[in-house]
């Protein structure tokens, strides 16, 4: 398997875990130091492992966890970093996230996830995506 295609699919696990609101498994995906950092839509930026985490206990405990897909994903690797670009597509918003990789322990673990407004595109393309885990 290549990097590639192992840094799509912890990006894959770390939306599987949001979209089943899998707190454990959100946690796990997240690296294990508190140099960590997320920026949720219309949030402050949060640092620190603590912070980060209890964003997400927040965001995955609510009843209304939002339906949405995700397209386009792009992968970026330099040494031991990856950076995944991808579009979140909601029922009426498009969001275009930044998820950036480390490697801990020989896995792919998120050190940054941001996410903010975009227009949407008029096509996204999932060409390398595809391609990749073919």
């Amino acid at each position: 398997m290549t990097e590639k295609i192992k840094i799509l699919f912890a990006n894959d696990a770390f939306y599987l875990a949001f979209q089943n609101s899998d707190i454990g498994a959100m946690t796990n995906l997240w690296a294990n130091r508190d140099d960590i950092s997320c920026i949720h839509p219309g949030w402050n930026h949060l640092s620190g492992r603590d912070l980060v985490l209890t964003s997400w206990e927040e965001i995955l405990s609510s009843k209304n966890t939002p339906n949405f897909e995700v397209r386009g994903a792009s992968v970026n690797i330099y040494k031991n970093t990856a950076i995944v670009i991808c579009y979140e597509v909601f029922e009426k918003i498009c969001l275009v996230a930044t998820n950036t990789f480390i490697t801990e322990n020989n896995e792919w673990r998120i050190i940054h996830h941001q996410s903010s407004a975009s227009p949407p595109p008029e096509i996204i393309d999932d060409t390398e995506a595809i391609k990749t885990l073919q």
